[in-house]
């Protein structure tokens, strides 16, 4: 799977949710793991792709030279535009995952996105745990996002993003169903803890040190160390010869 970060190429619209996926029900929650192979990449989100790869599910892209940037979007804390300054300065496209307050609530912050370039993905309209729902109320949660961007942005969101980065095989059917294709991540630090954020110094090594080949890197908006490291962490990735 190769996943550009080029809005040109995301022009079709998720289905409606109309199939039931019969398979496991268990709740997991995802993690990149620590155990890495001989090209960084984390095991477990190898794994992960060859399990999960036929729903439509990934960990990794497939493109060896590129970092895929994605943001997840639950509510803004002030850095989000100096975040998509960053990227405008730097060529680079990300993806934002939205939850639907967001998408509600922050209209200016939207617009800009789809005007730059980015590609919007869908992090569920309440950012509740797929498989603790119904299978209707999972559709829903999925659905009325994606319908709602798409009636206020224009917009056809592609891909999905599990809440909590809680899943099971029957959640990531589910998602396919509604024509998501379901991207987890092989790169993330904690940096979500608004009154307890990471050095940046450290997290900048932290995250250029587990550089990879389709590395699809998770980051959060809330995040001043974020915000303050992008563009060098840019760099750094372009130093070690990946696109970004």
């Amino acid at each position: 799977m190769k996943i550009n970060a080029s809005a040109a190429l995301l022009t079709a619209a998720a289905l409606p949710c109309t199939a039931v996926y019969a398979a496991d029900c268990t709740k997991k929650g995802y993690g990149q793991g620590t155990a890495v192979d001989e090209m960084n990449r984390p095991v477990d989100a190898v794994q992960f792709n060859s399990r999960f790869g036929d729903l439509d599910a990934f960990a990794l892209s497939d493109d060896d030279k590129r970092i895929i940037i994605t943001f997840d979007q639950g509510y803004e804390n002030g850095y989000t535009a100096k975040i998509l300054d960053t990227l405008k300065e730097k060529d680079v496209h990300a993806i934002f995952f939205l939850t639907g307050p967001y998408a509600k609530t922050e209209t200016a912050l939207v617009k800009r996105m789809i005007d730059e370039g980015h590609i919007l993905g869908n992090h569920g309209m309440t950012h509740a745990s797929l498989p603790a729902l119904s299978d209707e109320d999972a559709k829903n949660e999925i659905q009325s996002l994606h319908n709602y961007v798409m009636n206020n942005y224009g917009y056809q969101m592609q891909f999905f993003r599990c809440p909590c980065g809680e899943y099971s095989e029957h959640a990531l059917g589910i998602a396919k169903d509604c024509g998501y294709t379901t991207l987890f991540w092989s790169s993330a630090y904690v940096d979500w803890k608004t009154d307890c954020q990471p050095d940046p110094a450290e997290g900048l090594k932290k995250l250029t040190d587990a550089a990879h080949g389709g590395e699809i890197l998770l980051l959060h908006s809330v995040s001043a160390t974020n915000a303050e490291i992008l563009g060098e962490l840019i760099d750094n990735f372009r130093a070690k010869g990946f696109t970004v």
